[in-house]
This record gives C-alpha cells, sequence and structure tokens, in this order.
C-alpha cells in the first residue's frame, strides 16, 4: 500500500511504518551520540509511544542503559480496510526492534492503561521479568477515562471567565481570534481525573503493594506551564487544574511512601508539537513563534534533547527550583526568548507568519509524528501496513 498524510485539522489520520523506524532510529541515533550515563536500570514507561513518552523511553534506554517497559492504548492496522496502524503502534514496534538488536530489554503493552486489568498485567511481567522496577515514568495524555462504567472526558477550556486570544488556525496556516468558554464545575472535575494525579498514584501504590517496585525508586511525570499569554487556557484553565492535582499528588507520593523512599518529581516541558499541544487554542501560534526566536538564538530542542537532557542532566543532579519542580522550560522561559516573543505576537498576521513564526518548521514536526516528510524514505513505495 501506498501510505499518504490525510491531514483533518490537528490530526492526522493516516502513519507511515517506514517514517515512524526513521523517527525512532533518529532520536536513538541522538542519544547514542550523547553516551552514556549512571541511572535506572528496569524503567516502566506508562504512555510510551508518542511525544515525551516515547522520546523518555529512548533516553533512559540508551543514555542509561536500562531495560523498559511501555504501555501505550494504539491502533493496529486493518489492512482489508486499507487504514494503516496509528504512529505510536509502529513507533512502539520500531524501537522494540531496534532497542532488542542493541542488546536492551523491551516489552510493550497496548491497551487502557487506566484500567486495573493493564496494572495487573504490567505488575505480573515486572514480577516475573525482572523483581522490581526502579524508575516509573507517567506520560499519560488521554482524552476520556473509564472509571467502572462510567466514562468521563477532558475539557480544554477556561475558568473563571471566557478568554480571547489569536490563535493559527491548522486547517489553513491563517491568524484568528477565537473564544474559549468557560469549564463547568463538572467539567473541570471531570479533567482533573483524567489529566490529572490519580491513575498515577494508584499505578504507584499497586506497584508497591505488590512489591513490584524498589526502594528509593523515582517517578516523574509531566507538566507544562508557558508564558503568561497561555495561562487562561493552560496555567489557569481546566487543563491547568488537573496539572495542580499532579504536582500535588508528587508531594503526596513522596509523604506517603517516604518510608520506602520514593522520589516523585514533575518535569515541566518546553511547548513542543505534540498530538496533545496541536489541539489546545493559542498554543499552535505561540509554539510557531517559539520555535522561530529558540532556532535564531540557538536554544531549540525537540522532544528527544529534552528528555536526553532531563534523564543525563537534571535528574541525577536532582536539579529543582522552589517549588520541586524539574524546569526543563528554563531555555523556553529566558526573557531573551519571552520578550522576543511578546513583541512579535501583537504584529503576527496571516501574511507575515512565515517571517514572525517557524510554520514550516511547526508543520515539519507536525508531520514527522505521524512517519512524513523524512527526506531519505521513499513515500512512493509500496508498503507493507
Amino acid at each position: 500500500m501506498i501510505v499518504e498524510p490525510k491531514v483533518k485539522g490537528f490530526i492526522c489520520t493516516t502513519a507511515h511504518p517506514k517514517g515512524c523506524a526513521e523517527s525512532v532510529r533518529r532520536q536513538i541515533d541522538y542519544v547514542k551520540g550523547k553516551g552514556r550515563v549512571n541511572g535506572p536500570k528496569k524503567v516502566l514507561v506508562i504512555g510510551s509511544s508518542t511525544g515525551y513518552g516515547l522520546a523518555s523511553r529512548i533516553a533512559v534506554a540508551y543514555g542509561c542503559g536500562a531495560d523498559t517497559m511501555g504501555v501505550a492504548f494504539e491502533k493496529e492496522s486493518n489492512p482489508e480496510k486499507k487504514r494503516t496502524a496509528s504512529a505510536g503502534w509502529y513507533n512502539t514496534a520500531a524501537f522494540e526492534e531496534m532497542a532488542k538488536k542493541d542488546g536492551l530489554y523491551a516489552r510493550s503493552f497496548n491497551g487502557d492503561g487506566f484500567s486495573d486489568e493493564m496494572k495487573k498485567q504490567v505488575i505480573d511481567a515486572i514480577k516475573s521479568d525482572w523483581g522490581k522496577a526502579d524508575m516509573v515514568i507517567y506520560s499519560m495524555a488521554a482524552p476520556r477515562r473509564t472509571i467502572g462504567d462510567k466514562t468521563v472526558s477532558s475539557v480544554l477550556k477556561t475558568t473563571g471567565e471566557p478568554y480571547t486570544n489569536r490563535t493559527l488556525d491548522l486547517r489553513n496556516n491563517e491568524i484568528t481570534e477565537v473564544t474559549v468558554p468557560v469549564a463547568t464545575e463538572e467539567e473541570i472535575q471531570n479533567t482533573i481525573k483524567v489529566m490529572g494525579g490519580e491513575d498515577w498514584e494508584a499505578w504507584i501504590r499497586e506497584l508497591f503493594l505488590a512489591d513490584a517496585l524498589e526502594d528509593g525508586a523515582v517517578t516523574v511525570a509531566y507538566s507544562y506551564i508557558g508564558p503568561i499569554m497561555t495561562h487562561p487556557i493552560y496555567k489557569d484553565g481546566s487543563i491547568g487544574q488537573a496539572k495542580k492535582h499532579l504536582y500535588e499528588t508528587s508531594k503526596r507520593l513522596a509523604e506517603t511512601f517516604s518510608d520506602r523512599k520514593l522520589e516523585a518529581f514533575i518535569s515541566v516541558n518546553k511547548a513542543l508539537v505534540t498530538q496533545s499541544s496541536a489541539a489546545i487554542p493559542i498554543v499552535p501560534l505561540y509554539i510557531s513563534l517559539v520555535y522561530k526566536v529558540m532556532k535564531e538564538q540557538g536554544l531549540h530542542e525537540g522532544c528527544i534533547e529534552q528528555m536526553a537532557r532531563l534523564f543525563m542532566e537534571k535528574l541525577p543532579a536532582r536539579e529543582v527550583d522552589g517549588e520541586g519542580y524539574i524546569r526543563m522550560d528554563d531555555w523556553e522561559m529566558r526573557k531573551s526568548v519571552q520578550s522576543e516573543i511578546a513583541r512579535v505576537w501583537e504584529s503576527v498576521s496571516t501574511e507575515n507568519i512565515g517571517e514572525c513564526g517557524d510554520i514550516d518548521g511547526y508543520w515539519d514536526d507536525f508531520y514527522h509524528m505521524f512517519g512524513f516528510r523524512y527526506e531519505n524514505v521513499d513515500y512512493s513505495e509500496d508498503v507493507e501496513i
């Protein structure tokens, strides 16, 4: 089958198996080039198939020599209906193949990471194959969660009052205004259920109860804060309330399992093109501007550069700010970067977005997520999906 990108809004409904493998290979090559550091050896990554989760798995495997287990919920292909698998499915298959070829243990589980069944399946595998894990990376980014017989969904809304600002319409690269509505209290609570720390805490609790987590283990979850212009939709919005819960969970985990010497961290990462961020109003425009400015200042990082720096530099040094956050957004939030973005924000338009922002870089990263636009991949080739 010849696989071409089919883009609808902020989603690509196809993925290229060879392109996804090329994406994984490039990330692996980057980490190999950084050498190795002393770090975790048995790592569970929950949400391991794309973006920061995949980059985390690659960083600990190739940067620390760790064995890894990954959990993700990805779609298999349907050749009869000419439907490709999801990008995460191909990414995971490629990572497993390359890791095993390089002598690294890699085992993956495809299913609902929120479910009790998946927790049991993974814990049984840890006890059987490893005995215990020494690190848990929580990188779940799901739109909904089923609890018992009820499914709750997260929303991308404000709290308090509606918020109007500029955004980039990904359907046509036009700069438009968008008004983000206010979330109800129920929507906020549901967003916390999906994107907060409840499931992270459940994983850690179940791992300890099963004696499948080492004393002195480390667990890390991911967040974002961003500049003032995105605060109403992110930091102070419904998703921000979930991220506050995630932060509170990190403190509670360390306290609850202090007798087991558990360390729990929140890493505040940089704004990047991911399947999650592309869906957030205002953020795509901000990302295109931040790409431009950070590339000009020699500060730009993608997911793999961020995660290599996290697991090979920041985390080993326990480098945290006054609130205990690991600030991987430290370069993004530099005054030289943010002042330039603030200057450009008011003048950027549909006509000058190509000059003010890195719209080409945005779209390259978008297509790369699904295995497209790699110059050394022959997209006219008939591939096995």
